[in-house]
């Protein structure tokens, strides 16, 4: 536990059927290594991580998973991971990188005077958000 007696966010973990696609795509969208290992096989457990080593996000494998179908209610995103950036132009350049890896737009609400957000859905369906707050 944190010194103020608090529980401490380790990581957030995503479950994947295919861990290595979904590993490889946040590596690259968020420039975080991952072992390169992962490049063969499909591992169980992917952990990755940024330049000083510490881990950010993990990705662990799943037989089944049930794709969101928010913002439909009838399977729920039940968690989310969401990305700030610095301007709106950077949020245009994410998102399209975003894209270009695989992910897909879920809704745009780019036009929003104090918040630009984006959600999209990574290439094995998990849900997460690029905004900006200029």
């Amino acid at each position: 536990m944190g010194k103020s007696g608090f529980p401490r966010l380790l990581h957030p973990t995503v479950d994947a059927v295919n861990v290595r696609d979904v590993a490889v795509f946040y590596g690259e969208l968020l420039g975080l290594n991952y072992d390169a290992d992962v490049a063969d096989g499909e591992p169980q457990w992917v952990e990755l991580v940024d330049s000083t080593g510490a881990v950010r996000l993990a990705v662990q494998r799943v037989d089944s998973l049930t794709q969101t179908t928010w913002p439909s209610p009838d399977v729920p995103m039940q968690l989310h991971l969401e990305f700030i950036v610095d301007s709106r132009d950077e949020l245009s350049r994410h998102v399209e990188r975003a894209c270009a890896l695989g992910a897909i737009v879920l809704m745009d609400r780019s036009d929003e005077r104090d918040e630009q957000v984006f959600v999209l859905a990574d290439p094995a369906g998990h849900p997460f958000c690029l905004l900006s707050r200029v």
